[in-house]
């Protein structure tokens, strides 16, 4: 996939959260969390409520990486 969420996961470290609680802070899915340690597309709805919940940009989220499939 030519995005990565760790940016994301990165967040989480520092604030000290957990996947679990990121789930039920932002209400997805296990489904969800799985497609974020995939590198799988989500929605840009799920983007969305990461940004308001951590007040960031979605480059602070995902990040593009070149030449990936």
């Amino acid at each position: 996939m030519p995005f990565n969420y760790k940016p994301l996961f990165k967040l989480l470290i520092d604030n000290n959260m957990k996947k679990t609680d990121l789930r039920e802070a932002i209400g997805v899915g296990p489904s969800t969390l799985a497609k974020f340690e995939k590198g799988e597309n989500v929605s840009l709805d799920v983007i969305e409520r990461l940004c308001s919940y951590f007040g960031v940009q979605p480059n602070d989220i995902i990040q593009h990486t070149k030449g990936s499939d």
